[in-house]
Formats: structure tokens, sequence, C-alpha cells
């Protein structure tokens, strides 16, 4: 997300730079141009007003023009901004009865009602946010879907939440939204539900016949959260539906879905700036872990190449299996590493989001990205060579030199793959190995001394 958008910002400042001191004409300039790229970022023309406005009446304060850093004292001033716009803090901490960016304050069951255009992602956000709370909230939660118009919706939500093992409510043929939800909300009260997470049918577009079921529907449930589930990358539209339903369906909270997918991101900062309600979740991808709370301070550092490394640490914490990473310490120490160990570091990879993800997050990518060129990483590598190493036996994947070339001949045929591919993927393996070595060779002692950068294998320096 916000990917052309930091590309032009980036721009703008690196501009700034040059100049020692800064004038009220170069101030100008830039604006004029952050302004266009707001436009093209699809923000929504009152916001980017605004901001532009708002900024320009701090930069060009005398004590930004006569700062020793002007340039810095600018994209601070952009910075905070856009945290504000955006919303502040970071919602999702706990506390405040909020977890997850979902405000629990409530006696239990807590009803949380997710609306929205249809093919926004809403079932699926639903499944998304039921397997947060079990997992991070170790709440009992029940899913119950109010899509009577989509064929086999209610049952797709069924399906998932078997997948995440969490109960969804009884499939009855022919019974109305107003009467699930008083049935959900009924079994929440009886079995002893922490949360039930409503599921409206959505439309096409906004329409007199959706408002009026979303207002029965929350008359009849008096849901604590109204959620509204908007694909970013709708752009434009996905503003006028957050005014719909901001203005007929009350709602108290946004979730932003398909978020990796959209490479402009104006709608985080036109939703938030026009319904005045915070954006508090974000789905960052197909998998069902992949939604995580929004923090409007780390978004606006992604935004201007300042990165998230906190964003990064936390995803890994999420993703790493702690038993498989003890059992490949245990190994690094004595100097051992297979292509099972190598196959397992992929997986991870693609857990926390791929290379592309992993690399969005870090300070300054954004200019390496840019001095490649139309190089792009290509996330795909890492399934076929998970396929590659799937396609060896046991033996050949503890061992890689019985690695011949009528096995390698074999095992591209059987991956779909070529012998170059799997050449590649040796060397890589045996840099790694070599590394490997190195560790067991200089000891906990050794490494402190020398760290860790020196042993990294040629290809990843």
């Amino acid at each position: 997300m916000f990917d052309s958008l930091s590309d032009r910002l980036g721009d703008v400042f690196d501009r700034l730079r040059r100049h020692g001191a800064l004038t009220a004409d170069d101030v100008g300039a830039a604006l004029r141009e952050i302004r266009v790229a707001l436009l093209e970022a699809d923000v929504a023309l009152p916001v980017v007003r605004d901001f532009v406005a708002a900024v320009r009446e701090k930069a060009l304060g005398q004590e930004v023009l006569r700062s020793v850093t002007p340039a810095q004292m600018v994209v601070k001033i952009v910075h905070d901004h856009l945290v504000e716009v955006l919303g502040g803090g970071a919602v999702g901490q706990p506390g405040g009865g909020r977890l997850e960016g979902i405000d629990l304050n409530a006696p239990p069951p807590v009803a949380i009602m997710l609306v929205g255009l249809q093919g926004s992602g809403k079932t699926t956000t639903a499944a998304k946010i039921a397997n947060r709370l079990k997992l991070r909230g170790r709440k009992k939660v029940l899913l119950a879907s109010l899509d009577v118009q989509r064929p086999a919706a209610q049952e797709q939500l069924a399906v998932l939440g078997r997948q995440i093992g969490v109960a969804s409510l009884p499939i009855v043929a022919g019974e109305r939204p107003v009467a699930i939800a008083r049935r959900a909300l009924h079994t929440g009260r009886t079995e002893g539900y922490d949360v039930v997470i409503l599921d409206t049918a959505g439309r096409l577009h906004v329409n007199e016949e959706l408002m009026l079921e979303v207002a029965a529907v929350r008359e009849a449930a008096n849901p604590h959260e109204t959620l509204l589930v908007a694909d970013a990358m709708t752009g434009q539209d996905a503003v006028n539906v957050a005014k719909a339903f901001g203005e007929r369906a009350g709602i108290s909270a946004i979730v932003l879905t398909r978020v990796d997918g959209d490479a402009r991101g104006g709608a985080a900062l036109s939703m938030r700036a026009i319904t005045g309600k915070p954006i508090v979740l974000i789905g960052v991808g197909e998998r069902i872990e992949a939604i995580e709370p929004f923090h409007a301070e780390r978004i606006a550092g992604r935004i201007l190449g300042m990165g998230d490394v906190v964003g990064l640490v936390e995803r890994a914490a999420e993703t790493v299996d702690q038993e498989e990473a003890e059992k490949l310490a245990a190994k690094l120490e004595k100097g051992r590493f297979d292509l099972d160990d190598l196959a397992a570091q992929l997986r991870q990879i693609r857990r926390m989001g791929g290379m592309g993800g992993m690399l969005a997050m870090l300070p300054g990518v954004a200019k390496i990205k840019k001095q490649l060129g139309e190089a792009r990483i290509d996330e795909s590598i890492i399934k076929r060579q998970e396929a590659i190493i799937s396609s060896m036996t046991k033996g050949e994947r503890r061992n890689p030199k019985l690695l011949n070339a009528s096995r390698r001949r074999r095992i591209a045929s059987g991956s779909g793959t070529s012998v170059p591919e799997i050449n590649r993927l040796l060397k890589q393996y045996q840099d790694m190995a070599d590394v490997t070595k190195k560790m067991k060779k200089l000891g906990h002692k050794g490494l402190a001394r020398h760290g860790l950068a020196g042993l990294l294998p040629g290809g990843f320096r």
C-alpha cells in the first residue's frame, strides 16, 4: 500500500534536502508536488486541500525556514500531519476495552456487526477477526452469517469457522436476517460466548434495500461495534461507500481489506478524514492470519520511507514456530544445516508476507528499489524453491551431495522447474551451509567479536 505515494513524496523530499536553506518558494513548489502526489494516490480532493493547507501553515513558519535542517523539519511536519489524518495513535493496542483494534468494553456477548459492499471481503474478514480474538484474546467467539442473498454465503462462513476452530450459528433454511441476528445473540447469551460476529449481506452498490436491511439488523441486534469492511483498491468509490454507510448504518470503525494489493492507498487517508471513524484493522493478504491492527504512526513511517521495524519484529514473533526455531538453533550450534531446514526458512518468509512484504517494512528500501529500476522481487521463486525441495527424497534433502545430473533432471520434471533453477537453489543452500560451519567454529564469543554481518553469504550481503 502507498507505494506510488511513497515514491512521489520521496522525490519531493530528496529535492528539498539538496537546498542548504529553504525559501518560501521552495516550500510552495514542494507542496504543489505533494498535492499532485496525493491526488494521484486517490486521496479525495477535500482531504487533499485540508492536508496541504495545514502543512503549508506549519512549514512556512520562521522556525522551519531558519532551522539548521529545514528539509528534515518539513518531512517531520508532513509525517506528523499524516499521523493525524490517519487517526493518531495505535488503536490496536490493548487497554481501554480494546483488543486487536476491536472495542470489547461491554457485557458479553459483545455483538460486532460487519457491513459493506459485496466482494469487499466481509466473510473472510469475519473469520480473520474471530481467529485473532480466539488466539490472542482467548475469547469464545460465535460466527453468524446473515447473508441470505448470496448463494452458499452462510456455508462459506461455516467452512471458515471449522478451519479456525470457531463455532458458527447453525443454518436454518428460509430464515431472514433479523431473525438470524436475534437467534445468534440468544445463542451467545445461553451458551456463554464472549463475542458474536454478525456478517451481513452486501450488494454490488449502495442501494435503499441494502441500507434498510442493515438498519433493521442494527435495531434488532444493537451491536456494540459496527465495522465497515471496505476494499482499499476501490479508490474514490470507497469514500462514497464510507459516507453512505456512516450516515445510514452508524459505523463505529473501518476495516480495510486488500491493502497489500493497492499501490495508491488513498482510500485510507480519505475514509478516516471524511467519516471521522478510525481505521482499526487492515487485511494484508489472503491467509486467515493476514490481518493486523492499524497503527497510524507506523503507516505514516512506511509512506515516508522510514519503514516499520517494530511491525516487522511483531510479524516475525507472530509467525515463527517456536519449537521449529529451537530445533534449528540446536542444529546450527552443531554446524548442521540441510535442505529441510532451508525449506522451513522459505515457509517462514512466506508466512511473513514474502520478501516484498518484509522489505517494505525496512527503512530506506524504497530508494533501493528505485535504484534497481524496473527490477522487482519475484515472489514465485520461493514457491518454486519449495516445490524443488518437496520433489526430493528424504535422503536427498539430508545429503544434497547425492544430487547428480540424473537426479536433478528427475527433480526438475517432478517440480515443474528447470535444472538451472535447481543449481541456483543448491548454490544458495551451500552458501548458507558454509555460514553454519563458520558459526560452529567461532562459537558464541566469536560471533559477538566478529558480528553476524561478516558471515552472510555473498548473495545476501
